[in-house]
């Protein structure tokens, strides 16, 4: 009986592409990773991999095996589910992963939704930005995750899981109300009227500082970034006490 954990780790490197990938994906070191890739070799007595230098790739067994466990931790997941399900009603923990904005405005009347549907299921929620989330997904350690996702940034989507599009929500600036561009009753403003303001956004290298950078470039400017967080309440506190938009 292969060992499902190892199939898992030929999965994600399938997924991923390289060792060291797979191994920050489950907290590990990259040669816990190879030595247990090698022990799945031996249970199947079949070269998976093709090592050339420090890289690693998969043979095309290899990577049908790969395919096939997906296969495999679906049967398992359907297993378990008919386990609880013959019991009649829903029952045990489900574990949510969910990004810090959502945890107030969805998570929470979900959990309250669903414990009051079902009285003998119990929802465990854990703060998870998306990639982060992702990972507990596949490390199956979440059951469920709601993600973020800024359309104009074309992030692909995250391999090895199904997404559904709970709502849409629009990408808005914050402007104190003496701004030049913010008149009440006044139709959307245009974002290149914001070309000269001084702006609070989130770090480089994040999904909503770079949502905003390419939102601002693809009208003609880059953004005078002032300041810099990731709390939402923070930034509309700090564009409330000074000429600066958000």
């Amino acid at each position: 009986m292969l060992d499902v954990r190892r199939l898992v780790l030929l999965r994600d490197l399938a997924a991923h592409g390289t060792v060291t990938a797979v191994a920050e994906l489950h907290c590990v070191t990259p040669s816990a990773v190879s030595q247990q890739l090698r022990l799945l070799e031996n249970e199947t007595g079949t070269r998976l991999l093709e090592r050339t230098g420090r890289s690693v790739r998969l043979t095309v067994v290899g990577q049908q095996l790969a395919e096939d466990t997906e296969h495999v931790l679906t049967a398992l997941e359907q297993a378990q589910y008919r386990l609880h399900a013959a019991e009649g009603e829903p029952a045990g923990p489900l574990h949510l992963a969910c990004f810090p904005s959502a945890l107030a405005p969805m998570a929470a009347p979900l959990g309250e939704a669903l414990e009051s549907t079902h009285r003998n299921l119990r929802l465990h929620i854990s703060e998870a930005e998306p990639e982060v989330a992702v990972r507990l997904l596949l490390q199956r350690r979440a059951d469920v995750a709601l993600l973020y996702r800024y359309t104009n940034l074309a992030t692909p989507p995250h391999p090895g899981v199904e997404t559904s599009i709970l709502q849409t929500d629009p990408l808005v600036a914050v402007l104190r109300h003496d701004h030049p561009a913010a008149h009440p009753g006044k139709n959307p403003i245009e974002l290149r009227e914001l070309a000269d303001t001084r702006w609070i956004s989130a770090p480089p290298q994040t999904a909503c500082g770079d949502a905003v950078l390419h939102a601002c470039r693809s009208v003609g400017f880059t953004p005078r970034v002032r300041h810099t967080c990731t709390d939402f309440s923070a930034m509309i506190a700090l564009a409330a006490r000074a000429s600066i938009g958000l």
